[in-house]
């Protein structure tokens, strides 16, 4: 009698952890791993180009993505916007510094320095995307106007006209998405590779 008693309380003993081992065992493999195959996959199959990484290629190469900010040093390129995450797509962040904080106020001063120096304009004309770093630290657009500013600059070292470069910056603007949301911008990227085109 007592061992009966005995072997039921063990046996009770081991059921309680049985259940909560297969559903955490079932809830890893499903939503961890068939769940984001799953979603991969479609993604993949309704948006092949967008799930890969938006990536723009010229003659065979990758020369980057529409969706990522960018770097250019040479000063015949339009320049994107100043990046918190040094343009790392695996850092992406914002600066988190406040309006207020004393470094963020100097770099934006120095940075808004250097970019009239640059492009040979005032101090209180450069547009402040130009200064600034976007929330992500990775915003491939900037406003016409930011793209205007250097149209000057990018005419005079490539040597061609003006008004081919306001052209070009006209064709590149992007409305506003669905027409509603959002300000017209220039992916910088894509200005770029036309400016090459041409030249």
């Amino acid at each position: 009698m007592n061992t009966h008693t005995n072997q039921t309380a063990h046996i009770d003993d081991r059921i309680p952890l049985r259940a909560p081992l297969l559903f955490a065992a079932v809830a890893l493999l499903g939503f961890g791993l068939l769940y984001s195959l799953t979603a991969t996959a479609l993604g993949r199959l309704a948006f092949p180009w967008q799930a890969t990484g938006s990536v723009i290629e010229r003659n065979g190469h990758a020369v980057g993505s529409q969706l990522i900010a960018q770097p250019f040093a040479d000063a015949g390129y339009f320049q994107a916007r100043p990046s918190a995450a040094n343009y790392d797509p695996m850092a992406a962040a914002g600066s988190n510094l406040a309006r207020t904080n004393p470094e963020l106020r100097k770099r934006i001063a120095e940075t808004t320095a250097a970019v009239a120096e640059r492009e040979g304009i005032a101090l209180a004309q450069v547009p402040a995307e130009l200064a600034t770093q976007s929330g992500g630290g990775l915003d491939p657009h900037i406003s016409p106007r930011a793209a205007q500013i250097q149209a000057a600059r990018v005419a005079r070292v490539r040597g061609l006209d003006s008004a081919q470069i306001e052209q070009l910056i006209a064709a590149h603007t992007e409305a506003p998405q669905f027409g509603v949301l959002g300000e017209p911008r220039v992916n910088v990227l894509k200005l770029n590779l036309a400016l090459d085109a041409v030249h």
